[in-house]
This record gives C-alpha cells, structure tokens and sequence, in this order.
C-alpha cells in the first residue's frame, strides 16, 4: 500500500470524435470516455478512480488471506450546481460490499476489511485524498491557427 518515491503520473488525452476522447497512460493502456450513451462520463470515471484506489487498497491485502466471493464498491455523489454556473460533486460516498468464504481465510479477511477501509481513507488512495485536499488545477493552452504555437498559462 505504501510507496516512498515519488512518482509522477500523466496520460495523454485524444479525441476521437466530438463528446469521445480516449486517456493513455505510459504503459499503452487505454480507456474510452466522453458523453453518450456507450460511454462513461468523467465525473463518473473520477468515482471510479476514488473506488478503484481504495478497492486495489482493500483486495490487495484480504486477498492475502482469502479470495472474495463477491468485491463490489458503489461509489456516488450529488452535482450541485453553483450560483456562477459551475457545478462540483458533494457527499462522496463508497459502499463496500464485500463476501468472502466461511473458513479461517474468509473470517479472517472479513475481519481486516473496515480497518483497511479507513487506512485507505486516511493514508493510502491518493485519488481520495487529492479530492479531499483541494488540490489546485494549473491550465496550459497552444493553440494553432496555420502558424507557429501560441501557448498561455492560467
């Protein structure tokens, strides 16, 4: 769960048509998103990354012990639109349903599980605590028009 560098972490965004883009990471790895009904939206990829973060968190260490029967996380949160016309995500929530076998593995699994879920919540899934902490987003822009790069910082 821990790790002591600090490594940066980036894609790369491209669009495949309008409302449909596609995220890389350094590895190749590809995920399609955007807006219609065949794909998942950002907010709803920014809930997956909060679920996926504390998931990989949880099933990394009760798989040790016992694998789950059933891991399902529901992750939510309500849009709220803003008076200026901008709109943010209030009372995140993850709900962990989690099964596990009825032996010494599974009863020990189980028992690890609420103790896991607060560690990932306190110390360990970035995604969460980046959201938790406020952390400022920076903007680039080069735009194009037939000539050279025009590039601005906000």
């Amino acid at each position: 769960m821990s790790n002591h560098q600090n490594p940066t972490h980036s894609i790369e965004l491209t669009r495949e048509a309008t409302n449909r883009y596609v995220a890389r990471n350094a590895a190749g790895v590809e995920v399609t998103f955007g807006r219609g009904e065949d794909l998942m939206s950002p907010v709803e990829l920014l809930l997956a990354a909060i679920a996926g973060c504390s998931s990989i968190d949880v099933d990394t260490v009760t798989s040790r012990s016992s694998e789950p029967t059933e891991f399902k996380v529901e992750a939510s949160g309500n849009k709220i639109a803003e008076e200026n016309g901008g709109s943010h995500l209030e009372d995140l929530n993850l709900s962990f349903n989690l099964s596990f076998p009825d032996d010494e593995g599974g009863r020990k699994a189980a028992g690890l599980v609420d103790r896991l879920v607060k560690l990932s919540h306190d110390k360990y899934c970035t995604v969460s605590r980046t959201v938790e902490h406020g952390t400022p987003v920076a903007f680039e822009t080069d735009v194009n028009l037939g000539g050279g790069p025009t590039t601005t910082d906000q």
